[in-house]
């Protein structure tokens, strides 16, 4: 199956993912990809990328500059790696197309360079556009779930899921009964975990969205 994958007919394929514009999203969702098989086997934080975006308060001054574009096209209310995994993406099927059929017959020169940069912008600028409406119907069950659940999961023992949980990093999984749910915690004082440790969630941190825990044994009051 993979020795498609090499075959010479493939060339013009590569061509375009490794050309500019294209390489530029090829790159960036290659490493979307690589960060989602590295989360998913625990080696780092699901939303280390992850910062606090305020509501829209019609003040984006008042935020950073970052923070600020996402408001203002209606990223905000999702975690932001999905935002750079569904842009990157877009724009990586829309730069491709419009390599193969616009820049193609410009080999060199500048005028190839001129062009490129404006399709780069142009993909940009419509998988931000895609990714919002994309993003708009979920935005709610992200919100919904955080509020129903966080005072919820208060005394519930989770099961560390990455290498380590310490003071500045960590992920737990609790069995709610369903797929399970994976929460940020951070361990209270010098305490460190290790994959599989069994914690117990006594505080629950808004602005981060993140939960402190302690060993289940200093939860029970075991020695």
């Amino acid at each position: 199956m993979f020795a498609v994958l090499f075959m010479k007919e493939m060339d013009p394929f590569y061509q375009n993912i490794s050309s500019f514009p294209t390489v530029i999203f090829t790159v960036v969702f290659a490493l979307m990809l690589l960060y989602w098989i590295v989360a998913v086997l625990g080696w780092v934080d699901i939303g280390f990328l992850d910062f606090g975006l305020p509501e829209i308060d019609g003040n984006i001054e008042t935020v950073n500059v970052l923070a600020g574009l996402f408001l203002k096209f209606g990223l905000n209310g999702v975690p932001v790696t999905l935002v750079l995994t569904l842009v990157s993406m877009f724009g990586w099927l829309i730069s491709y197309y419009a390599d193969f059929y616009i820049l193609t017959p410009y080999t060199s020169g500048f005028i190839e360079f001129l062009l490129g940069g404006c399709v780069f912008l142009g993909s940009l600028f419509i998988s931000v556009l895609v990714t919002a409406q994309v993003i708009k119907p979920i935005r709610k069950l992200f919100g919904d779930s955080l509020a129903n659940s966080s005072t919820k999961i208060l005394g519930q023992t989770l099961v560390v899921r990455t290498l380590r949980a310490d003071a500045a990093f960590g992920e737990a999984r609790l069995n709610d009964g369903g797929a399970g749910l994976v929460l940020k915690v951070r361990a209270s004082g010098d305490n460190k975990f290790k994959k599989g440790d069994r914690v117990v969630a006594f505080e629950y941190i808004k602005d981060k969205n993140i939960y402190r825990v302690m060993s289940e044994n200093e939860f029970l009051g075991n020695s």
